[in-house]
């Protein structure tokens, strides 16, 4: 894929389609039918819709921002990213292995806002209405289950044998070797999943103002933003720290010297092979502080870096826009008062079909002129 496609994507909550579309441009070879997962971050996406939409109600006076604002963004989702799979991933209430790591972990958060809290369930049981899988574990975060599936897809699905494929965590079809997945878009907009970009085989959709623009992160965008190649995102987080996480990194290190010194020694683990034998050009005093920062910087690269091994059975079926209109699913948009979202998706399916018949005619006439001959 030609990074200079990753342009800002307009996505937003108006009533009115917007004309914006993403132009992804497959990497498999042009006999090959390209297939993309799309795998959502729920709560990063649900916390900026509700964040986004001033407090909507239902018809029973319940609460539904969040629900409307994260269903709209998933249909143009659907629309601009054009997925053959799609799954969507949550965190769980239960304390996380990186709490348990250090105390302090997330401790500055304020806690979720009590009108989201109800919202969180609702939109577990629509996606369940669209036929969408879930996946959430305790003890883990939606960064480590996306990792985890990022990492038997695109890691060890794609180079196995075919009778080592059906013993994979990973089941993306009945037939696995037609349909394997050749590139996942994650999206979210938590700047940790940064590091698992590679290549164009996995893309970062980040929203970048509520829901109404974005941007897609290939290798050439992450290192654009941060000063570090995607790989080296814990290593950065390890030395900087991260506030919104609440870690320190080593204390005095800010991100540009953290770039600084990841040029120099190429990671933390180079870094402190050798500190003891070569400064690699660092000054006295920044040195000093690496070396007495040493246990805070390793723990520090421990929770920055996500979890690929989440014990987890992975089934992602293939997806179609046809099990969003199901009527379980229309019955549950109606109760939430959602007609237009409703009307969308009818007029979409429509077209569809009006798509499918022209084809079905031309094919009929094309069938008529062979016969004549």
């Amino acid at each position: 894929m030609d990074k200079s496609r990753a342009n800002q994507v307009q996505q937003s909550c108006a009533h009115q389609e917007s004309s914006s579309r993403v132009h992804l441009v497959p990497q498999s070879s042009a006999h090959q039918a390209p297939t993309r997962l799309v795998l959502i971050d729920g709560n990063a996406i649900l916390h900026r819709a509700f964040h986004a939409l001033p407090p909507l109600t239902a018809p029973d006076g319940r609460v539904v921002n969040a629900v409307y604002g994260f269903t709209t963004m998933l249909l143009r989702l659907i629309r601009d990213l054009q997925p053959t799979h799609l799954a969507v991933a949550f965190d769980r209430p239960a304390p996380t292995f990186r709490k348990e790591l250090y105390k302090e972990y997330q401790a500055k958060r304020p806690k979720m806002d009590e009108a989201l809290i109800p919202q969180v369930d609702k939109i577990h049981d629509l996606l369940t209405a669209f036929s969408i899988p879930i996946f959430e574990k305790d003890g883990f975060e939606a960064d480590d289950i996306m990792g985890t599936i990022v990492h038997d897809i695109i890691d060890e699905h794609k180079i196995k044998t075919q009778d080592e494929r059906k013993k994979s965590r990973a089941n993306l079809a009945p037939s696995s070797s037609a349909h394997q997945v050749n590139q996942i878009i994650i999206v979210t907009g938590d700047r940790d999943l940064l590091q698992l970009v590679e290549d164009d085989k996995i893309l970062v959709y980040m929203p970048t103002k509520g829901l109404s623009e974005g941007k897609l992160y290939g290798e050439k965008e992450t290192e654009e933003r941060l000063g570090v190649k995607p790989s080296l995102v814990p290593d950065y987080k390890a030395l900087a720290g991260d506030a919104s996480d609440n870690y320190p990194g080593i204390p005095g290190i800010g991100p540009k010297t953290a770039v600084e010194i990841l040029k120099k020694a190429g990671s933390i683990d180079s870094l402190y092979a050798s500190i003891g034998k070569k400064s690699f050009g660092l000054s006295d005093a920044l040195v000093q502080k690496i070396r007495e920062g040493k246990e805070s910087a390793l723990l520090s690269h421990q929770l920055a870096t996500i979890n690929r091994e989440v014990p987890i059975n992975i089934d992602i079926p293939t997806f179609s826009e046809n099990q969003m209109t199901k009527k379980q699913a229309i019955e549950m948009l109606q109760t939430f008062g959602f007609r237009s979202l409703i009307k969308r998706l009818e007029k979409r399916e429509d077209g569809k079909r009006d798509n499918e018949i022209k084809k079905k005619r031309n094919i009929k006439k094309e069938d008529a002129q062979i016969g004549l001959f």
